[in-house]
């Protein structure tokens, strides 16, 4: 009988335990990606061929100049101790000053950052529901005309350059017919008349009321982001399509249609929501490639964003930028595969 109360605590506690592992498990999978992402950017800054005391003070420095920058960067310290000068100001947010303009890293990338944000999210958006219902369709209407057209709609986003498709896009759609901005986020007419609140421009033309930049930042934003839309497009319709192939192979699709539910029933309410876990992790890596290999769409439509301030700085030799903006984007993809896995959670008890 004394040993009822322990019995009793034990059970309490089991629960709490169980939902405290996974939770410490993924922080702890984080917290080494993360050191692993910081430590393979110090090693690729110290192995570059370019010296980071010229690129600072330039190929004519004196001797001692170039000792005492030399010094006062930390360079004369062992590798270990760089290392943990240089974890340090990363996790307080300092990447450096940039070369290009002397000013801090981390306040450029806040600056260019929303740009890339903004594009990739609305290409995910067009990718996701333009791609999932076509895969979806495509896998029901198997060897039909839908299922042909959905497979060559893939086939081409995979096999064309998308840089050559931006140059396209631009040449008919600007160039010849008109129908959408030029290259960049704005007219010059248009630029500094609404307020940086988020940093993306339709969110800011639509707080501030200003429909006339909203209208001007969309005919900028709806090209590059149909590329990029269509790019991920392919990949998603592809991928739901397999997914919808094997579960319609199961037998409980055949069992259900059997008793009569109704097609609709079987392929939405069944088939997809025993997919969807599958397709979380598809959508949350199509994202994540957007915002981080977009650089050539940033680079064709001159949008100032992430990829194209890490190229330029890249060109420049300011590895300070370009650093700064490789853990950032190392970061975007850690953030959405930790979400991706806590909605396993949410949409998958049997994770849990």
């Amino acid at each position: 009988m004394a040993d009822a109360p322990v019995t009793t605590e034990r059970r309490s506690t089991a629960p709490l335990f169980s939902w405290a592992k996974p939770i410490v498990f993924t922080l702890g999978s984080v917290a080494v990606t993360m050191l692993g992402l910081l430590f393979v950017t110090f090693i690729i800054g110290r192995v570059m061929p370019i010296d980071p005391v010229l690129a600072v003070l330039g190929e004519r420095a004196s001797q001692e100049a170039y000792d005492a920058t030399y010094k006062a960067m930390g360079l004369d310290q062992p590798l270990l101790v760089q290392f943990f000068y240089y974890l340090t100001d990363v996790l307080r947010g300092d990447f450096g000053m940039s070369i290009l303009n002397a000013r801090p890293v981390s306040e450029d990338i806040a600056r260019v950052f929303p740009a890339t944000l903004e594009l990739a999210t609305i290409g995910i958006i067009i990718g996701v529901v333009l791609g999932v219902p076509l895969g979806v369709v495509a896998a029901v209407k198997r060897g039909s005309w839908i299922d042909q057209i959905a497979r060559v709609v893939a086939l081409v986003g995979y096999s064309m350059p998308i840089f050559w498709l931006g140059l396209m896009g631009l040449l008919v759609f600007y160039g010849i017919l008109g129908w959408v901005g030029g290259p960049g986020r704005l007219d010059i007419f248009y630029e500094d008349i609404v307020p940086a609140r988020t940093g993306m421009i339709l969110v800011d033309s639509a707080i501030a009321g200003d429909w006339s930049v909203f209208r001007n930042a969309f005919s900028h934003i709806v090209l590059p982001a149909s590329l990029l839309g269509y790019y991920s497009l392919a990949y998603i319709s592809r991928m739901t399509r397999s997914f919808m192939l094997e579960q319609l192979s199961a037998e409980y699709v055949t069992t259900a249609r059997v008793k009569g539910m109704s097609e609709w029933a079987v392929i939405w309410v069944h088939v997809f929501k025993n997919i969807r876990v599958q397709l979380i992790t598809v959508i949350a890596l199509s994202y994540a490639n957007l915002l981080e290999g977009s650089v050539l769409t940033e680079i064709i439509f001159s949008w100032p964003g992430i990829g194209s301030y890490i190229t330029t700085s890249l060109l420049s030799a300011d590895m300070n930028a370009v650093l700064g903006g490789t853990v950032v984007v190392g970061l975007v993809f850690i953030v959405l595969n930790v979400f991706s896995d806590l909605l396993y959670r949410v949409f998958d008890p049997r994770s849990k």
